[in-house]
């Protein structure tokens, strides 16, 4: 694997004495399968027509969805935040509705596993979801933020990200301002007799995404084209267009970090998979995040534009979930890591590739010093299916702990499997959503090997390895004897160990010590060596999410 050492492994011959056992793994028990967030209902498109003012926050629109049944039901339940609901129509009809300040409620003829068309026209003042605000340097723009669970605020939807559905987008707003949405631009037109003046702008994105996804932006942006990329490894046409959006006086400001988007979708693509969608759009924008990976348009929190000092991680960081998050989609919010994690360790591979191994891992030595300094790290798994606070979930165990989870498969399935089975698990659930016992089958099916134990341990209960080194030489026998003792705070885990050896001569050995999930492993190594070592170093390459400290 990347950045191993090249020099003689010694041969080990190893006494394990399992003393008082704490932590042990029973055998993986399948996670049940979660409950459906609208029971036998799958939205399968919408229609989103708007009508954006030339101030204020007030928004006119219809939403068109195409529904189908996949089980007899007899109501829709759309969430929908307080906004005025007008009228609503199945199949053309007209039809009576229940509201509440969170749902319309819409009741449907009988029948099962068919196919029916719901319009909602509804409009009033938005407050989440689409941000809109007056800026001192841009003056009135709207952009989308909907994660979560805000889309609801300003689309009638199923706000979930199980359901999956296409999107095409009709807006309307002042000729002053560039309207830019999922997918590909079909058109833009003159409203006649507007005064002042008025655009349509047309978009659609024909593949399916969640509704968190599905966003707008009209701002007085200015565009700077950064061209085919990728080509040859897109799956939508044959290369990736992209461009970038700031705000006028930041035009200067290009291409800046976005200078390296050609590399980076390539470089995603060679280890995952073609991307998945039509284009990428980078804007500046308002956002409470520092990014929102939006598919096929990126939203970047304004700042770090206007301080300059925006950077390619983040962009390779929102690019990544163009695969994880967006095309393969986490099925409930408790698996959020399935997005998060992927999109931190693909971040750091784009380092390790455009800045070298020791870059690479330093940035994997700042992620586990931030997993083990993490208190909810400490109390927390990283598969959490208490939290009921969606926006807590945005911590340490989804990105970091999640990230470095990754990295651990792969240092343990070696390159070649590890990357097999990431593609196949893109291949399969691409357009869809998984959970995490999916990908576990998936890298168990490219690998052969049975990972229920890894996935236990890492990611189904809280915490870290807290292990405590000692070592001594034995000159009769000149041999190393290792003792890795394991705390009881979060039990006992299983992992291999990677020790270099410094020789009195000043050589360097490199060798690999399986540890058992138990409390003291204790370690004799071969071959013999001649004087005693003047240093062991314990996990060189920062391949073990562990707490080490010397006795």
């Amino acid at each position: 694997m990347p950045g191993r050492s090249t020099m003689h492994t010694l041969t080990l011959r190893i006494a394990v004495i399992m003393l008082c056992a704490t932590g042990r793994l029973g055998s993986h028990q399948a996670a049940p399968s979660p409950r459906p967030y609208r029971p036998g209902i799958d939205v399968l498109d919408y229609a989103l027509s708007l009508d954006l003012p030339d101030s204020g926050n007030r928004i006119e629109g219809r939403a068109v969805l195409t529904v189908r049944r996949t089980a007899r039901t007899d109501t829709l339940v759309l969430d929908l935040v307080r906004l005025r609901v007008d009228s609503v129509l199945v199949d053309e009809h007209a039809t009576g509705f229940g509201r509440d300040s969170a749902t319309v409620r819409i009741p449907l003829p009988a029948g099962s596993s068919d196919t029916l068309t719901i319009a909602v026209r509804y409009g009033g003042p938005v407050t989440d979801g689409l941000i809109i605000q007056n800026d001192s340097a841009w003056g009135w723009t709207a952009f989308a933020d909907n994660w979560p669970n805000r889309a609801r605020h300003w689309i009638p939807s199923v706000d979930h990200p199980s359901d999956k559905a296409t999107v095409s987008w009709t807006v309307r707003a002042p000729s002053r301002l560039t309207v830019i949405a999922n997918g590909a631009r079909l058109g833009e037109a003159s409203v006649s007799g507007s005064n002042p003046p008025r655009t349509v702008t047309r978009w659609r994105m024909n593949e399916p995404i969640p509704v968190y996804l599905m966003v707008i932006a009209a701002a007085p942006l200015y565009e700077y084209d950064l061209g085919d990329t990728a080509c040859g490894l897109a799956l939508v046409g044959r290369c990736v267009h992209q461009w970038a959006y700031v705000e006028s006086r930041m035009q200067d400001f290009l291409p800046g970090p976005f200078r390296s988007a050609a590399d980076i979708v390539s470089y995603f693509a060679s280890l995952v998979g073609p991307f998945p969608y039509e284009k990428l759009a980078h804007l500046e924008s308002s956002t409470r995040f520092g990014g929102m990976e939006n598919a096929t348009a990126i939203f970047y929190a304004q700042q770090p534009f206007r301080k300059r000092t925006m950077t390619d991680r983040v962009v390779a960081h929102e690019t990544a979930h163009q695969w994880f998050g967006d095309a393969v989609t986490e099925t409930e919010w408790s698996h959020l890591w399935l997005s998060e994690g992927f999109a931190t360790y693909l971040e750091a591979l784009w380092t390790r590739t455009s800045a070298g191994d020791s870059a690479f891992r330093a940035e994997m030595e700042e992620m586990r010093r931030a997993v083990l300094s993490s208190q909810v790290v400490a109390e927390r798994p990283v598969i959490d299916t208490a939290e009921q606070n969606l926006m807590a979930l945005l911590n340490e165990n989804s990105y970091q702990k999640g990230g470095f989870v990754l990295h651990m498969l792969r240092t343990t399935l070696g390159d070649s499997a590890f990357f097999r089975g990431l593609r196949r698990y893109y291949d399969r659930y691409r357009n869809g959503n998984a959970l995490s016992d999916d990908f576990r089958r998936e890298l168990e099916a490219a690998s052969g090997t049975p990972l229920g134990w890894f996935f236990d341990q890492w990611l189904r209960r809280p915490g870290f390895p807290e292990l405590t080194k000692s070592w001594t030489y034995d000159a009769a026998a000149r041999r190393v004897i290792l003792s890795i003792t394991q705390a009881a705070r979060f039990g006992s885990y299983r992992f291999p160990l990677t020790i270099d050896i410094k020789t009195g001569a000043g050589g360097r050995v490199r060798t690999r010590v399986h540890v058992s999930a138990q409390t003291i492993t204790r370690v004799t190594l071969d071959p013999p060596l001649d004087t005693a070592p003047t240093e062991l170093v314990f996990d060189p390459d920062v391949e073990l999410l562990a707490r080490v400290v010397a006795r």
